[in-house]
């Protein structure tokens, strides 16, 4: 196949058509190199953080509620629980544990709480200085 064609001798033109059968050539070999390659990749583990049991509960545990509503609530060991604006957590969280960092905070929510509301809570005591915050699980709990 001729890339030019002579109309009177002197005068040539150029095809203005793409030549197509190097293009699949180069895509069957990269096809082939990812059908034999594939199955030699190996995937990635994710080890996530399981959820262990306490040997003894600490005596003084402060507990942040976010309810339904989103709304904080405050509960100290066995009183009953207040509420608290959530620019005044960090306040009153670092007022509970009286001077002592490492007194653990729990986060409790309703599931129907917006995942959202939970980390806004957790970042505001991180950021505040409280190095242990955990998150209250319901322990057997049936799933449907």
């Amino acid at each position: 196949m001729a890339a030019v064609s002579s109309r009177s001798g002197r005068r040539r033109r150029t095809m203005n058509e793409i030549n197509m059968v190097p293009f699949i050539d180069v895509m069957l070999v990269l096809l082939i190199i990812f059908m034999v390659s594939a199955p030699l990749i190996t995937t990635g583990l994710v080890d996530l953080p399981s959820v262990g049991k306490s040997r003894q509960q600490p005596e003084h545990v402060i507990q942040v509620i976010v309810g339904t509503d989103e709304k904080l609530r405050i509960k100290l060991d066995q009183l009953e629980p207040e509420s608290i604006p959530v620019n005044r957590l960090a306040e009153r969280v670092k007022k509970a544990q009286g001077g002592d960092a490492t007194n653990p905070v729990v986060i409790s929510a309703d599931k129907a709480v917006k995942y959202e509301a939970v980390v806004q809570v957790m970042d505001t005591l991180q950021r505040a200085g409280v190095q242990r915050v955990g998150l209250a699980v319901k322990s057997g709990a049936s799933t449907h």
